[in-house]
């Protein structure tokens, strides 16, 4: 048992500058978010869209190459280390079951919403997948 334990443990460390497993992207992976528009006004909760091309979505803890799950980036200025797991908290919002689409609740005023593409672990692949990001506005 200790012997498969270490052997899993250098597998998922192999090739790794900072210990921790990178999934590659392929070049043409592009994630991005269906609705809402950018400059669109809205009434809160907000139902925004996950849109992804060149990749499948899988859920956290699957690892097949190719795939990864969404993270909804809000009011975030500037992105978390892209070679770590993705945080977790009322900004940095994972839908690791393979969600496509959430409901979102939001104050009044403006927002900023972001995706980023992350693997089995919640880590950005390599290059990241990464959206542009919009901005919207809630309304009272």
């Amino acid at each position: 048992m200790w012997k498969s334990l270490l052997l899993l443990c250098v597998a998922l460390t192999a090739g790794a500058e900072d210990g921790l497993p990178r999934n590659t992207s392929p070049p043409n992976a592009e994630v991005y978010i269906i609705a809402p528009a950018d400059g669109a006004k809205l009434k809160s909760p907000v139902t925004v869209r996950f849109g992804l091309r060149g990749m499948g979505v899988a859920p956290a803890g699957i690892n097949m190459v190719g795939t990864g799950h969404h993270h909804l980036l809000i009011d975030v200025e500037t992105l978390p280390a892209l070679d770590k797991p993705l945080p977790k908290d009322d900004q940095h919002l994972h839908f690791g079951a393979g969600q496509t689409e959430a409901s979102v609740e939001l104050a009044p005023g403006e927002h900023t919403l972001q995706l980023v593409l992350g693997d089995q672990l919640h880590i950005p692949h390599q290059p990241p997948v990464v959206s542009e990001k919009i901005t919207i506005t809630i309304e009272r």
